[in-house]
């Protein structure tokens, strides 16, 4: 159960501190809302910077998963129990779910201010600039493949030997910034299509709170396109974990 509620309470860090940046930057009279085009990336050193805190608390009890998309990937490469994969992935979409509710607890008078449905929409989930679902689906396959590759081989540690005795070698508490600056570098590349969800929990569970909650104007919930950021990346996960055991087989 520990694991478990360290995915719980770690998703919700992850998706709490991740929307509460676009709610911050986007809504209407906060303190961050940004006029100036500079929004996109603070929005995405924000979720960088909540993927590191998330992993920081979490690590040490459940690995960090916080994704689907992870805990599939591991289950695929053998360094995870498929018995635990259905237990994770409910943990973190309870997890996401319970961050986007604080973010409105949080910003609930700023959604009241803001005028545009768009914008409060986009607090809890992603949208594509351009809607075409095949071309946004192949988006999100791409970004998750690329996030999920590399992410694999940051998993592994190297070996130290000394007087005949081997010492994992890792970057111990620092450990999580590698996977921000991933992050970081997939969204500020990969991200002007769809915005990257790389993360069916970080999608569908707001997408659920977004539906249930009293928001003034409340834009439509889209959930013809939902289905893109939660198998897109289911997709490009698979890949990326079969493409990796090709090459280290």
């Amino acid at each position: 159960m520990t694991k478990i509620y360290a995915e719980i309470i770690g998703t919700m860090i992850l998706v709490f501190l991740g929307n509460g940046v676009v709610a911050n930057v986007i809504l209407s009279k906060t303190k961050g809302h940004s006029k100036n085009g500079g929004g996109w990336l603070t929005i995405t050193i924000g979720w960088a910077l909540a993927v590191f805190m998330a992993i920081t608390v979490s690590a040490p009890y459940s690995g960090a998963h916080l994704n689907p998309c992870v805990s599939i990937s591991y289950a695929i490469i053998g360094k995870f129990s498929w018995k635990m994969v259905p237990f994770y992935i409910f943990s973190q979409f309870i997890g996401a779910m319970l961050g986007s509710l604080f973010v409105w607890f949080l910003y609930k008078d700023h959604f009241f201010e803001t005028q545009e449905k768009q914008e409060k929409l986009s607090v809890f989930v992603t949208f594509p600039s351009i809607k075409n679902l095949f071309s946004n689906f192949l988006s999100e396959v791409l970004a998750t493949f690329v996030f999920i590759f590399i992410s694999l081989y940051l998993s592994t540690e190297g070996t130290l030997f000394l007087r005949e005795e081997k010492y994992p070698v890792g970057l111990g508490s620092l450990g999580a910034v590698p996977s921000a600056l991933v992050v970081l570098g997939i969204v500020l590349s990969l991200g002007g299509a769809t915005g990257a969800a790389l993360n069916p929990a970080r999608d569908l569970g707001p997408r659920i709170i977004y539906s249930i909650i009293p928001i003034p104007g409340k834009e439509k919930n889209h959930w013809n396109y939902a289905l893109i950021p939660i198998f897109g990346p289911i997709v490009g996960c698979v890949i990326a974990s079969v493409f990796y055991l090709c090459l280290s087989s």
